[in-house]
């Protein structure tokens, strides 16, 4: 048990980045012909706005700009107010979603170090003041592409649901494991399984929980 506590411990420390870096600069590399493709069909369908990017929270709730492909328009209603999300994304978008290629310029964000191959997905800002004190610690590893909840039902289950399995991934990371998951994760994209929350183009607003102050 000892000697597996210090394995694990040393992949924390430096293995888990070092295969973080080695893996991400390779998938560049083996992606930038698709990558320069897709920048040009989004140039296409979508006139020009290439990117979404926003501040999410990483490694202990530290800000970061997380890059996707767009996979939305900017529709809005006669009040000037974005239309849902259901009905703003697009059909090629739609596509990129299912083959998760929206998900390519994380590479770069895996590279620089904000984030990993595996950890809980980044999720928005707002989300952080909603957390009970449990659910926090899914910041106790950096965000990653893919994770313990994404090949155990991503959008297809509840937040509680959700947040569980995440907090369950930074107590039991490992190099195993984090293999087991994208392992799990190229079946789950060539399956195109449980990409959206029912009735929903993304997961709907995490809205925050009740819960007692002796909760932990």
């Amino acid at each position: 048990m000892q000697q597996k506590s210090l394995i694990n411990r040393m992949y924390v420390s430096f293995g888990k980045r070092m295969m973080d870096v080695t893996a991400s600069f390779v998938l560049l590399l083996f992606f930038s012909p698709f990558i320069l493709v897709i920048v040009l069909l989004q140039l296409y369908f979508h006139k020009g706005r290439i990117f979404f990017k926003q501040q999410r929270p990483g490694y202990k709730g530290q800000l970061f700009y997380i890059r996707k492909f767009k996979t939305m328009n900017d529709a809005m209603d006669d009040q000037g107010r974005l239309l849902p999300d259901v009905k703003r994304l697009t059909p090629w978008g739609n596509l990129l979603r299912k083959t998760s290629l929206d998900e390519l310029p994380q590479l770069w964000n895996i590279f620089t170090g904000d984030m990993s191959l595996v950890g809980p997905r980044p999720l928005l800002v707002e989300y952080l003041d909603r957390y009970s004190p449990r659910q926090m610690r899914r910041h106790d590893v950096k965000p990653g592409v893919t994770g313990w909840a994404q090949i155990n039902g991503r959008n297809a289950i509840s937040w509680d649901q959700k947040f569980e399995l995440d907090v369950w991934y930074t107590e039991h990371v490992s190099f195993w494991l984090d293999l087991k998951i994208l392992l799990r994760t190229v079946r789950k994209v060539v399956m195109a399984e449980e990409i959206n929350h029912t009735g929903h183009a993304t997961m709907p607003v995490f809205k925050g929980v009740q819960y007692d102050d002796e909760s932990t």
